[in-house]
């Protein structure tokens, strides 16, 4: 007994000591894993201590005088040289929190920072929901900045989405918030901030967008305010309306949810139209104004650069302004020295783009005439879009034929009656109403016959019209109205929903001028920032088209100046090429507004050299009021101010440079044909009728034109003197066949002298009356085609002289023999009246057939 239980005493301490042996290892390994996590934890707290205690000693000095101060744009020229600081960031005047309404602190609160009144400058509620949407979506998805925050960055910092630039930034909005009160941080922001238009602070933008003071705003002015500061350019009411509008009514939809207006207010607001809410307030405009709004433009779009840094950073940029250039394009605008054909009238303007041809770089830019009231932030020149007339021809119908089709200039195409195959509109008509007929390609470009350019496009077709045309900039996609899946063909004659700017027609035509590559047209080259970093910046040139089609539509650019409608803006001595546009008033429009038979709204001019490339656009501010004076008269002056700012300009920019003609390509060559016919001539057609044109190399014409053939001479050519009329008479024969197509053609020369032409008749016979004795007289006789007047035979002539002796002894015979000589008529009747009378041979026909000579 006892053993066994002993043996069950010992078995239990063995599966005791068994099952314990079992435990205790994994006791211990949670027990070390617990522990390794404790102090990575630990020595996270701490690196994480140290790591932000880093960020927070790297983070700017709190430098209060920041607060009030900030450092605009230092712009550059062309050349390097600094030419000013941008006095945009300096346009401001400050405003107290005590005169800012409160509907006013309720709208930007709302959409920038709703809890602004209870964070210590640090939002914890939109912190954590930024960084759940960062962890959803990568960092940088969504931004969690305060007031406080975007004050001390835009002051302090810049606004890349970064960590470290994070951590400080919130490091900074505590300090600041333990230093001022909410009134002061909402005051300095409310001051602080850019509204777009070149305006800094709610009390100028106030004044400039409403003409009145912060004080007047209503709820609607206030939501507007509001919603720029996300995007100022974008949302700049007096360049991009309708996203104004739309930001304005996202603001106010958010001050209703938050509590701030009613529904009705809400709804009550958003009903006014923009258009209703803006006064814009006239300034003096400052110098090179125009290219500084395309400046602020091109860098408010660029990734990598920041609000902050355009408006507060002072960063150096060096752009593509020709300082003088730019200086005479004002000039030429603002007042009459060179051109004295602007219309008096006070809504006439102008704008003008001036391209460095080679290289898209904007030179200068013209935005309107002086007291126009225009805002600063928009430009005529790059935002106000016109329909463009006829300009459009070369890059929507010829350059098309010539890229997809290889048409030559020779191309003969038929001017008459002709419709469009689509749309509301059907008749296409010319300028003139009238039609001239079968013209070449380059006659009917330079003439800027509508018919001609249709059917250019109709051939190559919409759609690949289209298609070169957005290689060239030309924006036609965004043109098309709703419900359109095609281009209109109308768009062919410029009749655009929307139109195009100076600046995109510039930079379209520069591309013919470069051999085909396009270069969007700019003005930031490269940027600097105080620290040292360089951005560059100059767009990258595509081949937009083939070398042949550049060089074609610009030869025949270079007729519409030198033989066409553009001869006003030529320049003798300059090889340039250019193209006129007129648009007109639709139908109705011209009904409601009174606009006379003749008058037109706008008038273009684009054209270039190797060197320069101008677009300039003449016409009239969109106002209403006025609307039924703003109109160029038919026959007017003012018709040809665009041509005449084009040339001025154009003149001036190349007075001190070396100007070389475009050169021609190796897949053009250059072909003599016929004007009518577009082929090679024959032997026979005149050198009046052989002109030069200019083919795709491989596509030159093989066959001789038949239109001139030779003509067959006269035949048989007799001239035949008639003493008793003194008269000579001229025969001659010609083909049975072919008399009834020619007319004929009688010259004389007398002794020698000049050829006269006596007359052209279609009867193979001619009387000379009014003979001279001792003269002689060579006849000749040109067979002429009726179809054709260019086209004559080969004379034939004959000649026939006069003896002055013999005429005289004749005539004294006669005169002897008139009384003794009996009627031989007589005799033979009386012997028998009954016998046949007997055929005598007429004395004169004998006379005619004794001088009568033939000569081929």
């Amino acid at each position: 007994m006892m053993s066994n239980e002993t043996n069950n005493t010992r078995q239990a301490r063995r599966q005791a000591r068994q099952k314990k042996s079992t435990k205790g290892p994994k006791k211990g390994l949670w027990k070390k894993i617990f522990i390794s996590f404790l102090v990575l934890f630990v020595l996270m707290i701490i690196a994480g201590g140290v790591t932000l205690f880093a960020m927070i000693q790297g983070a700017p000095e709190f430098d209060e005088e920041k607060l009030m101060l900030t450092q605009g744009l230092l712009i550059h020229d062309d050349q390097d040289v600094f030419v000013s600081q941008l006095e945009t960031t300096e346009r401001r005047v400050n405003v107290s929190i005590h005169d800012v309404p409160q509907v006013v602190e309720d709208a930007f609160i709302s959409v920038e920072d709703i809890r602004f009144r209870d964070h210590f400058g640090i939002d914890i509620r939109r912190l954590f929901g930024a960084v759940r949407a960062n962890l959803a979506s990568g960092f940088g998805a969504e931004g969690a900045s305060t007031i406080t925050q975007q004050l001390v960055k835009n002051l302090f910092l810049n606004e890349e989405k970064k960590l470290t630039r994070k951590i400080q930034e919130q490091y900074l909005a505590i300090q600041l918030e333990q230093r001022y009160s909410k009134d002061q941080i909402l005051e300095m922001y409310l001051n602080q901030i850019y509204l777009g238009s070149g305006v800094y602070g709610v009390e100028l933008a106030s004044q400039t967008y409403f003409n009145k003071s912060v004080a007047d705003l209503s709820l609607a002015d206030a939501a507007l305010l509001a919603g720029i500061p996300r995007r100022p350019s974008f949302y700049d009411p007096t360049k991009n309306p309708e996203a104004a509008e739309s930001r304005r009514n996202l603001v106010l939809s958010l001050m209703e949810q938050h509590g701030k207006i009613t529904s009705e207010e809400a709804a009550a607001a958003k009903a006014i139209p923009l258009s209703d809410q803006i006064v814009l307030t006239e300034r003096e405009a400052y110098p090179y104004e125009a290219f500084y709004n395309q400046v602020l433009t091109e860098l408010e779009a660029m990734e990598g650069i920041t609000i902050n840094d355009i408006y507060n950073a002072g960063i150096k940029v060096y752009t593509t302004l020709d300082v003088k250039a730019q200086e005479h394009v004002e000039q030429v605008l603002q007042t009459d020295e060179f051109v004295g054909v602007y219309p008096e009238n006070e809504d006439f303007t102008a704008a003008v783009t001036l391209l460095d041809t080679k290289t898209g770089e904007i030179k200068a830019l013209g935005s309107g005439r002086e007291d126009t009231g225009l805002q600063r932030g928009y430009n005529l020149a790059t935002d106000e879009r016109r329909q463009p007339g006829s300009t459009i021809k070369p890059i929507l119908d010829y350059g098309p034929a010539i890229e997809y089709l290889q048409w030559p200039t020779a191309r003969i195409i038929t001017d008459e009656p002709h419709n469009y195959t689509t749309g509301e509109r059907n008749a296409i008509r010319n300028f003139d109403r009238s039609y001239d007929g079968p013209i070449t390609m380059r006659r009917a470009l330079a003439r800027s016959r509508n018919v001609t350019a249709i059917k250019a496009l109709q051939e190559v077709g919409v759609d690949r019209a289209q298609s070169f045309a957005e290689k060239l900039g030309i924006p036609i996609e965004e043109q098309l109205r709703e419900g359109e899946t095609q281009m209109p063909e109308a768009y062919g004659l410029g009749g655009f929903n929307k139109g195009v700017t100076t600046k995109e027609l510039a930079g379209a035509y520069a591309a013919f001028g470069n051999n085909g590559t396009y270069t969007e047209p700019y003005t930031v080259r490269k940027i600097e920032f105080p620290d040292g970093r360089v951005i560059n910046l100059k767009p990258e040139p595509t081949l937009a088209m083939s070398d042949y089609t550049a060089y074609m539509i610009t030869d025949m650019l270079k007729t519409a100046v030198t033989d066409g409608t553009g001869g006003v803006a030529n320049i003798p001595g300059l090889p340039m090429a250019g193209k006129t546009g007129t648009t007109n008033f639709d139908q109705a429009e011209r009904e409601r507004l009174g606009i006379p038979e003749g008058g037109v709204p706008d008038i273009w001019f684009s054209g270039y050299t190797t060197n320069y490339t101008i677009s300039v656009w003449t016409g009239f501010n969109r106002n209403a009021e006025n609307a039924s004076n703003n109109f160029f008269p038919s026959g007017a002056n003012s018709r040809q101010a665009a041509q005449q700012i084009f040339k001025a300009i154009m003149q001036n920019v190349s007075a001190d440079i070396e100007t070389a003609d475009f050169t021609m390509p190796n897949s053009v060559v250059r072909v003599g044909v016929e004007r009518s016919t577009g082929l090679l001539p024959s032997d026979w057609t005149p050198q009046s009728e052989i002109i030069q044109e200019l083919f795709v190399r491989g596509n030159e014409p093989t066959r001789v034109s038949e239109q001139f053939v030779e003509l067959d001479p006269p035949t048989n050519l007799m001239a035949s003197y008639e003493e008793s009329a003194n008269q000579i008479i001229v025969t001659w024969n010609y083909p049975d066949d072919k008399r009834e197509s020619v007319t004929f053609e009688i010259q004389v020369s007398i002794d020698g002298g000049s050829t006269q032409t006596l007359d052209r008749k279609k009867e193979m016979q001619y009387i000379f009356s009014d003979v001279s004795p001792g003269s002689s007289y060579v006849f000749s006789v040109i067979a002429i085609s009726d179809d054709n007047s260019s086209l004559r035979s080969d004379p034939v002539s004959v000649e026939v002289k006069i003896e002055e002796e013999i005429i005289e002894e004749e005539i004294e015979e006669d005169e002897e023999e008139e009384e003794t000589i009996p009627d031989p008529l007589e005799e033979i009747v009386d012997d028998d009246d009954d016998e046949e009378e007997p055929i005598i041979d007429d004395p004169v026909d004998q006379a005619t057939n004794e001088e009568e000579t033939e000569t081929e």
